[in-house]
Formats: structure tokens, C-alpha cells, sequence
């Protein structure tokens, strides 16, 4: 998966701090949903291969596979452990409403190991970022 961002600062090790602006769900049209309320630019570290300077654009890159299994930890899981929740109380011969406390308690359980899983995930294998080339072709030269 790739991204343009723009170097921001270099640090020790052939590392650089780059800026990423972060892409909305409505299309970077921020006057039609009025949702972006959040910060929409992410500083990462990013391995310096081409040695960017601060102020120039680059293109970074990183696992997609990586991104993606936190992206289904994060919307799936929860969603399936609320449907898991559901069953098994329904499966036991509980009523609607004691099914739907328990699928709620499920999804509340997620919530805890997703924070959990998080937590031990960015401190053992962080998503990491490499400096592939410049977005311009001419800065580079």
C-alpha cells in the first residue's frame, strides 16, 4: 500500500518523520458531510532509503497485509463476536432480551481485547513505513 506524504524531520538511523495526509470517506469533500472534525494529518516513521530531505514529497509504502489485519481487527471482529454472542444465548433457550444483553456484552468483550491486542502489537511488530521514491521525479535530481 502506498501514500504520498511529505518528510517532516530526519532522524537517527536512516529513519524520517513524514507527514500523511489521511483520505476521508466522502471523498476529500469535507463541505458535504461535515465529518471531518478529526486531525486529518498522521506523522509515522518511515525508513529513509533515498535520503529525502524535510519539505519534499515522497511516496512511502507499507505491508498491505499488515494494514488490512488491523483493519479486520478493528470493524470485523467486534461485529463477529456480537453475532457470536447472540447465538449462543439464543442456541442456551434465553429470551430476545437476554440474547441481546449478551450480544452486547460480546461486542463489549471486543472492544477489550482489541485494546488489549493493540497495545501488545504496537509494542512487538509496529506497521513500519519505507521511503520508496520522490512523489516528483525531479526533486530527486
Amino acid at each position: 500500500m502506498t501514500q504520498d506524504a511529505i518528510v517532516t524531520k530526519l532522524l537517527p538511523n536512516k529513519m524520517a518523520e513524514v507527514a500523511v495526509t489521511r483520505a476521508t470517506a466522502c471523498g476529500s469533500n469535507c463541505g458535504n458531510c461535515e465529518s471531518c472534525i478529526f486531525q486529518n494529518e498522521l506523522k509515522a516513521e518511515a525508513h529513509n532509503h533515498i535520503g529525502a530531505l524535510p519539505g519534499q514529497k515522497v511516496v512511502i509504502q507499507s505491508k498491505s497485509s499488515r494494514v488490512f489485519g488491523a483493519a479486520v481487527l478493528v470493524y470485523v471482529m467486534p461485529l463477529v463476536l456480537f453475532f457470536i454472542g447472540y447465538a449462543i444465548a439464543y442456541a442456551a433457550g434465553a429470551g430476545e432480551s437476554v440474547c441481546v444483553a449478551v450480544s452486547f456484552a460480546a461486542l463489549a468483550v471486543s472492544g477489550v481485547i482489541l485494546v488489549l491486542s493493540q497495545k501488545y502489537k504496537k509494542s512487538e511488530k509496529p506497521i513500519t513505513f519505507d521511503i520508496i521514491r520522490f512523489a516528483d521525479a525531479s526533486e530527486g535530481t
